[in-house]
């Protein structure tokens, strides 16, 4: 069973928003190493000094490797994330519904 895992990330949003048109090649070379370490989905909202991740995993524990990597750290402040501040992570296990969709 997969699991839907929240990441809100604090920090700078205006320069998350940018870096989303300028380092589109970035973002695409981490969606692909994201599926193959186990992402089946992906999605970013943005609020009010925060950045949402919304992501549904094979697994927690292929989440926390992917995520827990020094270098996705170094980019996630290199694209306005605040270093000082722990991202708040939520996940639950996924389940069907009769009005998934």
């Amino acid at each position: 069973m997969s699991v839907i895992i929240s990441t809100k990330i604090s920090g700078d949003t205006s320069v998350f928003a940018k870096s989303l048109e300028e380092r589109a090649d970035e973002y695409r070379q981490w969606g692909e190493r994201g599926r193959a370490a186990g992402a089946i989905h992906h999605q970013f909202a943005l609020g009010d000094g925060f950045v949402l991740v919304v992501d549904e995993w094979e697994s927690t524990e292929a989440f926390h490797k992917f995520f827990g990597d020094s270098e996705i750290q170094a980019f996630i402040a290199s694209a306005g994330g605040d270093p000082g501040v722990a991202p708040e992570i939520t996940m639950g296990e996924s389940v069907d519904s009769a009005d998934k969709y």
